[in-house]
């Protein structure tokens, strides 16, 4: 298969051409996406670069990482390219490791890889601080809103993807900056691509990130409750109707019926007396099977994160097309 890289590039002029220089003879082609970058990257990757897989694509404005991501997909997938890698520009991403993100879709095992940055736990000691309490909740909040328990560094932006499963992607919807990892991952459990993990190392230097924490962290929650309801409501009520599809809104109706029951009672008899067990019991009881019932669904939801690749359900239909 052929391999094409992507190369996102805003304000990564300091590093891009080690970056360059590092990637194997396996890429036949690498896209640098110049996204309207105020150091001229773009110009500078075609001065200085002397690499014949080279090509700079150019934005007029920029448009953020999954913007340029985004326009080397399609230029990847124009010129018949079978897998995409994406890498950073600013050198965190070793590019040495490009055959391990590879391997999967090769061997028919995954539709997409990404890498993990936990892995390896004294990789996972050198990480700032920071970024490890930030990125261990933001990969609880993708668990529920992208479907896969499995993966782990949501925000991670070492990637691969087979062509037939970025031809079906919606690249107009997917989000254009800092969620652009994450809604990823919700597009692809919509398409029920299989996503594979592979363990990397982060290398920190002297870049600079662009990632304001304090100023994405509502635009972060909020995106994250849209994608999780888009999806319960796909795969349990749009797609497929399932158990699950009944104990979710069992298990919330029957919470919030004891909770609201039971507050009211205990506001109530905190002023009359002690309430009857019967009562009590009327409140306790629905909070439990509710309980329960959330409990079931969430195991149901677990077990159902996609296994068959989207690859090998496709190659049949492509063959009989194509005979």
């Amino acid at each position: 298969m052929r391999v094409a890289v992507v190369i996102p590039s805003y304000r990564v002029r300091a590093h891009v051409l080690s970056v360059l220089g590092d990637i194997g003879p396996e890429v036949e082609r690498i896209f640098v996406v110049d996204d309207a970058c105020p150091e001229a990257s773009g110009d500078f990757v075609e001065q200085s670069c002397r690499d014949a897989r080279v090509r700079v694509l150019r934005h007029a404005q920029n448009q953020g990482v999954g913007g340029a991501v985004m326009t080397g997909y399609r230029a990847a997938i124009d010129e018949g390219y079978d897998i995409i890698v994406k890498l950073d520009g600013d050198g965190q991403m070793n590019p040495q490791l490009l055959p391990a993100f590879v391997q999967p879709i090769l061997d028919g095992h995954a539709d997409y890889t990404k890498g993990n940055r936990f892995f390896n736990l004294e990789a996972v000691e050198r990480m700032p601080r920071a970024r490890l309490i930030g990125n261990a909740a933001l990969s609880f909040m993708t668990k529920f809103s992208s479907g896969y328990w499995q993966l782990f560094d949501p925000t991670n932006g070492y990637t691969a993807i087979h062509r037939d499963v970025a031809g079906y992607l919606p690249f107009d919807k997917i989000s254009q900056r800092y969620f652009f990892e994450t809604d990823m991952l919700f597009r692809l459990n919509t398409l029920r691509a299989v996503v594979v993990d592979v363990p990397m190392e982060a290398r920190y230097a002297d870049e600079v990130s662009n990632l304001k924490i304090r100023r994405v962290l509502p635009e972060f929650l909020a995106k994250h409750a849209r994608n999780t309801v888009k999806r319960i409501f796909y795969n349990y009520y749009l797609r497929d109707l399932s158990i699950a599809s009944i104990e979710l809104p069992l298990g919330i109706v029957l919470l919030a019926f004891g909770i609201g029951f039971g507050a009211y009672q205990w506001l109530r008899h905190s002023a009359i007396g002690v309430a009857s067990a019967g009562t009590v019991m009327l409140s306790a009881l629905p909070i439990l099977i509710g309980v329960q019932s959330l409990l079931a669904f969430l195991n149901y939801d677990i077990a159902s994160t996609p296994s068959r690749p989207f690859q090998r359900r496709h190659r049949p239909t492509a063959a009989k097309e194509a005979g």
